[in-house]
């Protein structure tokens, strides 16, 4: 079993338009200046009891909200990272992106809409370089590619 280092994991963005599906010369690499990026997955569970069993609670896993915090140095000049300053003072639709996660084997994917918050670009101490974070939170179950299968068709 081979070890990979975070770095090769890919993170990507892209603007949002309604009722429009990513395409794939849109994507923007969120990787400059960015030092960490933290998993702040959060998941919903309920618990329950049932008679068929001894009385003890067993949780159920209801929702899962998949969610990155990238953090770094602020570049306006990034184009990834432009577009996410770009959201900091929107509010509804106007804080959805596109994102995409590549595993760092390179062999899937996930992709979906996905909202940006406590969007932080340009800030920190006088004798600092500027600080760049974000949370950028899946709004759905991203969808899972394969990308060891070629696509049906070919």
């Amino acid at each position: 079993m081979a070890r990979r280092k975070n770095a090769l994991r890919g993170h990507f963005v892209q603007e949002y338009i309604p009722d429009q599906e990513p395409t794939e010369d849109g994507w923007l690499e969120l990787a400059n200046y960015i030092s960490t990026i933290g998993d702040d997955t959060q998941e919903e569970t309920e618990d329950m009891a049932f008679y068929d069993g001894d009385g003890t609670l067993e949780s159920d896993i209801i929702s899962v909200a998949g969610a990155y915090t990238p953090e770094g140095y602020f570049n306006p000049d990034d184009p990834a990272q432009a577009l996410i300053a770009s959201l900091k003072y929107k509010t509804g639709d106007g804080r959805k992106i596109w994102h995409k996660v590549v595993r760092s084997d390179g062999k899937k994917e996930w992709v979906g809409r996905a909202t940006v918050s406590a969007i932080v670009a340009g800030a920190g101490d006088a004798s600092a370089y500027e600080a760049f974070s974000c949370n950028i939170r899946f709004d759905t179950l991203p969808k899972e590619t394969d990308l060891t299968t070629p696509p049906s068709g070919e």
